[in-house]
């Protein structure tokens, strides 16, 4: 057998880091389904309740933007989504008339408390557990 060269073994770490993102999201999509969530949105969620721990706190959409996994315009429409939800809402920032803020709501906030036991046990089972 011939051993693999470097960057087949690179090459076969990252569609190793990929397939176990794949199957978490999908995990995570299906446990929170039943919630009206999915991945993304949860993400969403559980950063704006990190960042704003207290009603009445908000974060800058800018700041999302780097630590989701999604374009700018799919953020915007993701909060979109949320936002006729009610589970956040949005202002336009007093300082910067091109910032937006977006804080979660009390019903987002109710939410993100229900469903974190289910995120985090599916990140439990996925990240921990050995591979099939």
């Amino acid at each position: 057998m011939a051993v693999k060269s470097a960057d087949a073994r690179l090459e076969e770490r990252w569609r190793d880091i990929l397939a176990v993102h794949a199957r978490t999201m999908c995990g995570i999509d299906r446990a929170l389904h039943p919630y009206g969530l999915g991945a993304s949105d949860f993400e969403v969620l559980d950063i704006l309740a990190a960042e704003s721990p207290r009603d009445g706190d908000h974060c800058r959409v800018q700041n999302l933007v780097g630590r989701v996994h999604l374009s700018q315009s799919a953020l915007s429409r993701l909060i979109g989504r949320l936002e006729k939800d009610g589970l956040v809402e949005r202002s336009v920032c007093a300082e910067d008339r091109r910032g937006v803020w977006v804080a979660l709501t009390a019903k987002g906030r109710a939410l993100h408390t229900e469903v974190l036991p289910v995120q985090r046990a599916v990140l439990g089972r996925m990240l921990t557990e050995p591979e099939h």
